[in-house]
């Protein structure tokens, strides 16, 4: 973070503005809304700091600045329009440990004026860094016409319960799944905003009554192959409300770092060859945790149906009784492929897309027969263990041995890596990809040259190719 967000109470704390113009107005409102004790100095004023004057709102101290007028401060504003006045308030400010903002000009500025959305007492704050002011008040905007104006009536609600709200429910998880339903009821803020005394009592007093403490439940939740944008809106608004998370190595950190931040995370990652965390202890820690009273979210890779074992982990909560339900996700074949500019399905390539697992171990796991037929599109997961088998076996059931391939490696985010060839280089070319890697087989590889959207952005990694 180059600034860390901070909301600062300035009730009655003395404040100092350099500027007595249109500029500096818009920030002695701010400043007057806030409630500080606010002085003004310029050579001269603008007729709305006269009448604040004469109000008794501001005091204004006339003539150029002066290093004096910071002492017993505690923030200043810079707001003139000659820039050598701008930067000597910012210099002795910092000499004076005085928090500094200068207009315009973020490099000399310790803190910044963020865009404010008011629903007191709830603010949102809007920063770019200085970088771009106009894309942070275009979200603002957006922002303003999204929250209701009573927000704020309902946040003072609330305010109100707290002590209540403790002595009510013991337990942590108990009280935040009260809030939860309490800001989520959208009739008791339609009464908060008509001033309905008798409604708002009358549905306050219910959720008092009603029971919080339900049985505990899972949710399966697929998070998408690594791009957090992937991530479903309805996953996000599980992950958000989890009491604990429990989550695998295909996750990704993005994704992660959308969790909600009290929320008891679980790694149990696995990789091939090196399983930390058992399947059947997986198992058994979604069937205590939800035991236990807590709203538990299994966090998994792609989509938790396509080799994620998700039914293999619901049918031992079914077993338990323990209710579930599924968030799909985007899967990693449609994520990776996408990102790849590689089309599973098309009219001259592909009249078909298979989905295999990558974990061959006999020549009978598979009908590689079948897979090696014309027309259709091959992905395989985790497949890299196995890469000269599905080479071998293919080309001995009769597909091409310049079919075309890819490996996607970290398909969809930052890192994301795409090796490039020919069926007859698919385990030289796997010898040199990293897990997770998805391996796509088929000619809709060769469409990659002209639809490869991802990595002509600046933030791909360069592609791997092999000839």
């Amino acid at each position: 973070m180059d600034y860390l967000p901070i909301f600062c109470q300035l009730q009655h704390k003395a404040c100092l503005l350099v500027g007595g113009g249109d500029v500096a107005e818009r920030k002695a409102r701010l400043l007057l809304d806030a409630g500080a004790q606010l002085t003004v100095n310029a050579p001269t004023f603008n007729e709305q700091f006269q009448r604040w004057a004469e109000q008794g709102q501001v005091t204004l101290i006339g003539g150029d600045f002066r290093a004096k007028l910071l002492a017993e401060q505690w923030l200043v504003i810079a707001a003139t329009d000659r820039v050598e006045v701008n930067a000597l308030v910012y210099q002795c400010a910092n000499q004076q440990r005085v928090f500094c903002n200068v207009v315009d000009d973020p490099k000399r500025a310790s803190f910044i004026m963020p865009s404010i959305i008011d629903r007191s007492p709830i603010m949102v704050a809007v920063s770019s860094g200085g970088k771009a002011p106009v894309l942070a008040r275009l979200l603002r905007e957006k922002l303003e016409a999204t929250l209701p104006q009573h927000l704020g009536r309902l946040a003072q609600w609330g305010g109100t319960l707290r002590q209540r709200v403790k002595q009510r429910f013991a337990r942590p998880e108990d009280r935040r799944r009260f809030w939860e339903r309490l800001f989520a009821h959208d009739r008791l803020a339609q009464s908060l905003a008509n001033n309905d005394d008798a409604m708002i009592t009358s549905q306050t007093e219910a959720l008092f009554a009603s029971q919080t403490h339900a049985g505990g439940e899972v949710v399966l939740v697929g998070a998408g192959p690594g791009d957090a944008g992937l991530l479903t809106l309805k996953g996000l608004q599980q992950i958000q409300q989890a009491d604990v998370v429990v989550y695998d190595r295909l996750v990704s950190d993005d994704v992660m770092a959308l969790v909600r931040r009290d929320a008891e995370r679980i790694f149990v990652g696995k990789r091939a060859g090196d399983h930390c965390v058992p399947q059947a202890q997986i198992n058994q820690i979604l069937l205590e945790q939800a035991q236990s009273g807590k709203r538990v979210v299994r966090l998994k890779g792609g989509d938790p149906f396509i080799f994620g074992r998700g039914g293999e982990e619901l049918e031992t909560l079914a077993a338990g009784g323990i209710p579930f339900s599924v968030v799909p996700g985007i899967t990693a074949a449609s994520g990776c492929s996408a990102y790849s500019g590689i089309p599973l399905t098309h009219r001259d390539h592909a009249q078909s897309v298979r989905l295999v697992t990558g974990h061959a171990k006999s020549d009978g796991d598979l009908d590689w027969a079948t897979l090696a037929a014309g027309q259709q599109t091959l992905v395989f997961y985790m497949g890299l263990s196995q890469a000269g088998e599905i080479q071998r076996q293919l080309i001995a059931h009769g597909m091409a041995a310049d079919t075309p391939v890819a490996l996607v490696e970290n398909g969809t985010s930052r890192r994301q890596r795409v090796l490039e060839g020919e069926l007859r280089q698919l385990l030289a070319l796997a010898q040199q990809a990293a897990s997770p890697s998805l391996i796509i087989v088929g000619s809709v590889v060769s469409l990659r040259s002209q639809l490869n959207w991802f990595a002509s952005r600046e933030a791909a990694p360069e592609l791997a190719k092999m000839a």
